[in-house]
């Protein structure tokens, strides 16, 4: 038996990305582990608990988990099957309730497993490791005590999330009663520092400093939430470097902690890419779409359903492509694919020149079996991008989406969005909702007092949609002091910074496609952390960084093609094209696995209230542009949707002055 972190042999040899490591500590160090001695040969039962579950399936499939010799999957909370026979590998977070659990199932006369091999998330308590360790009836049987710390949720190759799903409204809600939102910090903290455990990083600690703290300044608990986090994740990465073998003593890559008040904007934007496109107009769950393939033999539709996930080539090289990009890229494959294969143009012959429908694609599958796969996935995704057109066009999306960077570029006003607004009355209700959050971040004070309710019945909003318009204050307004608690007006937004842009234009790239001038803020500041002209006051480090930290040439700063800060990112849409097979992803597969080479240091970004499609995009595009990985974690991962019905959820207690000690 062994009480101790995993040691992972996936840290020498050849570069692993993110989400490999986190998959490969999952198969390798924990089920494999278990093939010890006479139990090399036998099935087991792996046991989880819903987080451990969820854990388990944002990594690995479960055909990886069977190859490790797992033959079932049980929940430790519901009854199970007396299997006296197998060893059973537990997975499961560090609770005084999972523990009575196992307990229970491996004491008293006859044990439910042969064995127990047991891996905890996280952090296991002293006083629990002794509740195992003194009950003699267990003892003998188990074979392995472990801690993983591997409690976060790899979303994609560069990204992860807390599952802190709850995090807005527990953070910034109500200011009198913060105890919801200390114990989701906690967790938080805990979780983000799991990934510099599994990584073996050990990081700088750069957070967003609570704005303007003087004497006149009421500092509040949202504030300091970034401050909070970054002391949270110092404290476990601390206890670390004293408890798990081979952790890094000095640092080994760099962490921005942030919160959603640094970009308004990007959360409800409309965001032209592939990628956010799906997401926000296919009312998908997850990644996963589902929709109708013809019937066998001419029988009706039959439903399925499909992961859009980067084993998918043709996904991982249009996600984070333009919307107008993605279709000739697809055209392309599908033109390619049929001039090389003779029977494929038979099967397209009879159409002509004209385009091909599902049940024409579905018969040149049943013609080239040999190439089901690679016909299937173009199937796919040319359905999935006509039903994106479908409703760019039916939606009027073209014209709300120029309005929505015009507004975020100083190019329109309030007068210009209340003329869309009377006659465009065929709009959505969220569409409106969503043009009025990007005018009250660009212009606040028009939404205070009788401001705020005219633009209201001008879009036919209800005071609920209202609420979250006046919510948004709660993530980016200015800190309230004594004074402003006796202005007259009750929605607080930033009104001294009269701004009427909420971007700067980076003019030195030329725009390949329409409506790409958005870019979220996290890029500018990742441009920067890479360049170190983030500011320190803004954005102050918790550890001065060793001596040789910024001159080693492995991981110091990268600083390619330099340019103005000015500048308008460089554009990912136009990629190489004329892959051999007409379908396959060029060099974006081979980019993400083999042919990446780590140059300079990780980057690390998480936002606290939500991440966007967009700024994960932004992480895919800067690790190739600065040669150095960026990683995106978060509380979670949100589509427009999501965002806006958090938001209705905050409830606050506003500050009286008889809160105030005078």
């Amino acid at each position: 038996m062994s009480m101790s972190d995993s040691d992972s042999s996936s840290y020498a040899g050849d570069y692993k990305s993110f989400k490999q490591i986190s998959r490969e500590r999952l198969l390798r160090e924990m089920l494999r582990s278990a093939k010890t001695g006479d139990s090399k040969s036998t099935w087991k039962v792996l046991i989880m608990d819903k987080l451990t579950v969820k854990i388990m399936s944002h990594s690995c499939k479960m055909t990886d988990i069977t190859d490790e010799g797992v033959s079932l999957v049980e929940d430790i909370y519901k009854r199970r099957q007396p299997l006296p026979t197998m060893d059973a590998i537990y997975f499961i977070q560090p609770t005084r309730e999972n523990v009575n659990m196992f307990l229970s199932d491996m004491s008293g006369r006859t044990p439910l497993y042969r064995k127990a091999f047991v891996f905890f998330s996280s952090t296991i308590s002293r006083e629990l490791v002794m509740d195992i360790k003194k009950d003699t009836k267990v003892l003998p049987q188990l074979s392995a005590l472990r801690e993983m710390n591997l409690e976060y949720f790899p979303i994609d190759s560069q990204g992860f999330i807390t599952n802190n799903e709850r995090a807005l409204e527990e953070l910034f809600g109500d200011e009198e009663n913060n105890h919801k939102g200390v114990t989701c910090l906690n967790v938080m903290a805990k979780r983000i520092a799991t990934v510099f455990a599994s990584l073996r990083e050990f990081p700088t600690v750069r957070f967003r400093a609570a704005k303007s703290l003087d004497a006149t300044t009421i500092t509040t608990f949202r504030d300091l939430i970034p401050t909070k986090l970054a002391a949270g994740v110092w404290d476990c990465l601390m206890k670390y470097k004293k408890s798990i073998p081979s952790f890094p003593q000095t640092e080994t890559c760099e962490l921005l902690i942030l919160d959603r008040s640094i970009d308004q904007i990007a959360p409800v934007i409309h965001e032209w890419t592939y990628d956010a496109m799906c997401h926000d107009l296919l009312n998908m769950e997850g990644n996963k779409y589902v929709h109708g393939v013809p019937g066998k033999s001419g029988g009706p539709a039959e439903r399925k359903e499909v992961l859009l996930e980067e084993q998918d080539p043709v996904w991982l090289e249009l996600r984070d492509t333009h919307i107008a990009d993605a279709n000739e890229r697809l055209h392309e494959k599908l033109t390619n694919f049929i001039s090389k294969n003779k029977a494929a143009q038979i099967q397209h012959g009879s159409k002509g020149s004209g385009e091909l429908s599902t049940r024409d694609i579905q018969k040149m599958v049943e013609a080239l079996p040999q190439y089901s796969e690679q016909i299937g996935r173009l199937s796919l995704h040319i359905e999935i991008a006509g039903k994106i057109n479908s409703i760019i066009y039916e939606s009027g999306l073209l014209e709300l989406g120029q309005l929505e960077q015009d507004l975020v570029f100083g190019d329109a006003t309030t007068k210009d969005v209340i003329k869309f607004l009377t006659m465009k009355e065929d709009i959505t209700h969220e569409n409106k909702l969503r043009l009025l959050m990007i005018l009250a971040s660009v212009y606040p004070e028009n939404f205070e007092g009788e401001k705020g309710l005219n633009l209201m019945k001008v879009a036919k909003l209800t005071e609920e949609d209202m609420s979250v318009v006046h919510n948004l204050r709660l993530l980016g307004g200015q800190p309230v002091t004594k004074k402003s608690l006796t202005a007259a007006f009750g929605l607080m937004f930033d009104i001294h910074k009269k701004k009427r842009a909420a971007r700067k234009e980076r003019p030195d790239e030329e725009e390949q496609w329409e409506l790409t001038r958005f870019y979220p803020i996290i890029e500018e500041l990742i441009e920067k952390l890479t360049k170190n002209e983030l500011s320190k006051e803004d954005y102050p480090c918790l550890n001065d960084p060793s001596p040789s930290y910024h001159g080693s040439p492995l991981f110091g700063s990268v600083n390619q093609n330099p340019h103005s800060m000015r500048s308008r990112r460089t554009p990912t849409w136009a990629r190489p094209r004329g892959s051999e097979d007409g379908y396959s992803s060029d060099s974006v597969l081979r980019h993400a696995s083999s042919d990446f080479r780590r140059v300079g240091q990780r980057i690390f970004v998480f936002i606290v209230g939500g991440a966007t499609r967009s700024e994960l995009r932004v992480c895919h595009k800067l690790t190739e542009k600065l040669k150095r990985e960026i990683i995106l974690g978060s509380s979670s991962i949100d589509d427009p949707v999501q965002f806006i019905t958090k938001l209705k959820m905050i409830t606050t207690h506003e500050l009286s002055l008889d809160d105030i000690q005078i």
